[in-house]
């Protein structure tokens, strides 16, 4: 079986895009912990992830950071898409957070796909549509939801049997805000009894307390 018959939306390929994909483009392996791309480039390729996961990112002047979104096998980046289709340089990075397999479409194959291809145009726009989405939720949880709840989600998606495998530094660029401010936080959750810390780990105690802060209202 061919990679396109993972994407449902290629599946409506017509006989001449698929040939041309087919033949054109590349599955790449790359591994864990290598920048994909990042600020300054521009892309040469559309990567459509077979498995792994890429964090893209976002790194201020100061070196603060914040954690956009994450593609996953299936998925494709907006940011690719959109600096492919608007011929823009990145102004982001993405960052294999594990080993990774993606199938490789060279830009002129891109370029020519969206332009003769009513299924390809299909796929991607509505593969960009989906993360546009996603990523203006980003933004609204960053503007407008309160650090605490946005704080308690973020430890209950990354615990494992209870417990959280990460740095300060590490939450503050996973919620978009200053290192200190999840530091406060998460003394205040330890102070409540609901948490206990020592170096880059972090243990739930009482993960009910912390599930009720996590689906409080903003």
């Amino acid at each position: 079986m061919s990679w396109i018959d993972l994407f449902t939306g290629l599946a409506d390929l017509e006989g001449n895009a698929r040939d041309l994909l087919e033949a054109r483009s590349q599955v790449l392996r790359v591994p864990e912990g290598t920048t994909v791309f990042g600020p300054g480039r521009e892309p040469d390729s559309l990567l459509l992830l077979l498995d792994g996961t890429v964090r893209v990112q976002k790194i201020s002047e100061t070196g603060r950071e914040i954690v956009l979104y994450r593609v996953k096998a299936g998925e494709s980046c907006v940011l690719t898409t959109a600096c492919l289709l608007g011929q823009e340089e990145y102004a982001a990075e993405g960052v294999t957070e594990t080993a990774v397999e993606a199938a490789a479409i060279p830009r002129p194959v891109f370029d020519e796909l969206i332009a003769g291809s009513d299924a390809f145009r299909r796929f991607v726009f509505d593969n960009y549509s989906r993360r546009i989405t996603d990523l203006f939720m980003v933004i609204e949880e960053v503007a407008f939801r309160r650090m605490d709840i946005r704080l308690a989600q973020r430890l209950l998606d990354l615990a494992q049997d209870g417990t959280v495998k990460a740095t300060h530094q590490k939450l503050a660029a996973e919620l978009g805000t200053a290192r200190e401010v999840v530091s406060r936080q998460l003394a205040e959750f330890h102070r409540r009894g609901w948490i206990e810390q020592a170096r880059g780990t972090i243990e739930i105690t009482d993960r009910a307390a912390i599930a009720g802060i996590a689906a409080t209202a903003a």
